[in-house]
């Protein structure tokens, strides 16, 4: 198996279980995944692939690291894959060395977090920046207010997704948020997903398995866009800052651009998972 198809498998593999790895998780840079020895961070996809490991504790190791500080890798743990390019160059290149045309090639190997490790020793985490949470009954009683059959609502991780094989909505705790408002604006995002699941309006976006930036995804995570607003509006709460509004609106422009049908099918998939959640049946309105 190539350095290519480990890391794709990798991502695949999260993406398959509802994770995607590009999520920033709710902590800050002293929390990004680095190197316990050298101390310095991971960089590129290795940052992306390292932080699945959810966990938020950031240091990871190798194996000969582990044993270098007094400890060792407990028996059974599978590390991660960890990527760096080199230069290789042809031993038939008669040429002069700075003539030589050196190829790229990609390289892995593997390092461990420091819990699947004994003996080892790290320095301490800074707290996590934690903010007063204050419950919003309007927005309690549109979550409280969904079908028994919704996804199981769970806190266990530092990351919010929507996993479809557990048909579970994980969140991290609301403490972590810099709102009450933004913790159930991001609360309605991934509920939204979860009305895509088979059981329920088995939406395309969400009932097969769509990769990372295709188009199929992107249209999933615009609905789940447009049904959070139409939630937040509901509950009459507005968490959309002038950045994160601008921010979205960049992300979108070139979709919307490149497909005129886009935002009004969004927002018609939209509508039916804000009704579903709201449990609504409108039979005397306007379109």
């Amino acid at each position: 198996m190539s350095v290519y198809e480990i890391i794709t498998d990798r991502i695949v593999k999260a993406l398959e279980n509802g994770t995607c790895p590009w999520h920033q998780p709710w902590n800050g840079k002293e929390f990004a995944p680095r190197n316990l020895l050298s101390g310095k961070p991971y960089r590129g996809i290795n940052a992306f692939l390292l932080a699945m490991f959810q966990n938020d504790n950031p240091y990871w190791l190798t194996f000969k690291q582990a044993l270098q500080l007094g400890g060792n890798v407990r028996k059974g743990e599978k590390g991660m894959p960890v990527v760096f390019w080199t230069e290789w160059q042809p031993k038939n290149d008669k040429r002069e060395p700075d003539d030589r045309d050196a190829i790229p090639i990609l390289r892995y190997y593997t390092v461990f977090h420091a819990d699947q490790c004994e003996g080892i020793e790290t320095p301490a985490l800074p707290n996590i920046a934690l903010h007063e949470f204050a419950r919003i009954e309007a927005c309690e009683a549109i979550v409280n207010g969904m079908p028994s059959s919704r996804a199981k609502i769970e806190h266990k991780q530092p990351r919010a997704f929507y996993s479809p094989a557990n048909d579970t909505v994980n969140m991290p705790s609301a403490e972590r948020f810099e709102s009450s408002a933004l913790y159930y604006k991001t609360l309605f995002h991934e509920l939204a997903h979860s009305t895509g699941h088979t059981s329920r309006l088995n939406r395309k976006g969400i009932a097969e398995l769509n990769v990372f930036g295709s188009d199929e995804y992107g249209r999933e995570e615009l609905v789940a866009e447009m049904t959070a607003a139409f939630l937040c509006g509901h509950a009459g709460i507005n968490p959309f800052t002038e950045a994160t509004s601008a921010s979205y609106l960049a992300g979108w422009l070139k979709a919307i651009k490149g497909d005129s049908k886009l935002v009004v099918i969004a927002a018609a998939q939209a509508q039916k998972a804000a009704d579903w959640i709201l449990q609504t049946q409108f039979s005397n309105v306007e379109a």
